[in-house]
């Protein structure tokens, strides 16, 4: 049985914890806000680009992204890798306002190589 989360308390966690620059541990900064927000996970993977299937198995639906779509508050972004940049990709939610990882990030890509490369990513939704 999958628990409940109370996405108010995720982002506020991230809002508290995020740092103004990245630290390089984003998965797990996505993890304790899911923790914090009553969604514990069991099994995760380690590297931020494979959170996809955990999210899954965790209560959120990957959506369809189309040019006109808005993201909502509790979504989650899982960015693949790309040539050169850091193996692990990248998570981060969205706060309602702007997204957050273990950083306040500038946009939903996180970082210049990822808005050059603009590599595959997927969003999630809490739809339990």
């Amino acid at each position: 049985m999958t628990e409940q989360l109370d996405i108010d308390e995720a982002v506020r966690y991230l809002d508290a914890h995020a740092a103004g620059h990245s630290t390089g541990h984003c998965a797990r900064s996505i993890r304790l806000a899911l923790a914090a927000g009553g969604l514990r996970l069991t099994q995760h993977p380690a590297l931020a680009r494979q959170y996809g299937d955990t999210l899954r198995t965790n209560g959120f639906s990957r959506i369809t992204v189309t040019p006109a779509f808005v993201p909502a508050k509790g979504d989650i972004v899982v960015i693949q890798n790309y040539e050169g940049g850091n193996v692990a990709g990248h998570v981060a939610m969205y706060s309602g306002r702007e997204w957050l990882s273990d950083f306040r990030q500038r946009d939903m890509w996180s970082g210049p190589g990822y808005r050059e490369h603009q590599p595959s990513y997927d969003i999630y939704r809490w739809t339990q």
